[in-house]
C-alpha cells in the first residue's frame, strides 16, 4: 500500500508540475534567460558548449542552479572553469545531459518499468542512475553521490530541462 501511495503521489507530483514552455527558445536561451543558471552558462560557455546545446536535439538537460553549484568547493569550481581544464569541465557539463527528450511522465514511467530504478547514457557516454524514493526522484551519480530533481518539464526548443539541486558529477 505505501508503494502505491509512493507511486500516485511520484505521478501526481511530475504530471502536475509547473511546465514553462519556451518553444521559441533552446535550452542555452532558456537557462540564459534565467539568472538561477548564471553559473551553469558561464561554465557551458568557458567548455565550449554553447553552439552543441543550441544544435538540433532533442536534449533531456538535468540543470544545475547556481545554489548546487554552490555546494561545490570554490578551489574546485575555479579550477574548472579555466581554460587548461576545459576537457574535465566538458565531462562534468555532458554528465548532465542525455540524448532525446525525456519529460517527467517518461521519467515516471521508465521508474516504474525499472522498479524504482533506470541508467541512463549521458552524452559523455557515463552512466547516471535515476532512482525514486518516498522522497522523491534523484539522479545518483558515478559517485554515488544524490541530486534532487527538484522542477521538471521546463520545455524548450531542442529539448527539456529538469532542475537539479546538486552538480552530478562523472
Amino acid at each position: 500500500m505505501k508503494k502505491l501511495i509512493l507511486t500516485i503521489t511520484t505521478i501526481a507530483i511530475f504530471a502536475f508540475a509547473t511546465q514553462t514552455t519556451a518553444q521559441n527558445q533552446d535550452v542555452v536561451d532558456i537557462a540564459a534567460s534565467n539568472k538561477s543558471f548564471s553559473t551553469l552558462v558561464t561554465a557551458v560557455k568557458a567548455a565550449g558548449l554553447v553552439d552543441a546545446l543550441k544544435g538540433e536535439g532533442p536534449f533531456t538537460v538535468f540543470a544545475p542552479t547556481n545554489d548546487a553549484f554552490g555546494k561545490i568547493d570554490q578551489n574546485t569550481l575555479s579550477a574548472l572553469l579555466k581554460p587548461e581544464n576545459k576537457s574535465k569541465l566538458t565531462a562534468v557539463l555532458t554528465y548532465h545531459v542525455i540524448k532525446g527528450k525525456l519529460t517527467a511522465s517518461d521519467v515516471v514511467a521508465a521508474l516504474k518499468k525499472g522498479k524504482g530504478k533506470v541508467t541512463l547514457t549521458t552524452l559523455s557516454g557515463s552512466k547516471i542512475t535515476v532512482v525514486q524514493n518516498d522522497k522523491g526522484i534523484w539522479l545518483k551519480d558515478a559517485n554515488g553521490n544524490y541530486s534532487m530533481i527538484s522542477k521538471t518539464d521546463i520545455m524548450a526548443s531542442n529539448g527539456v530541462i529538469h532542475v537539479i539541486d546538486t552538480v552530478v558529477m562523472p
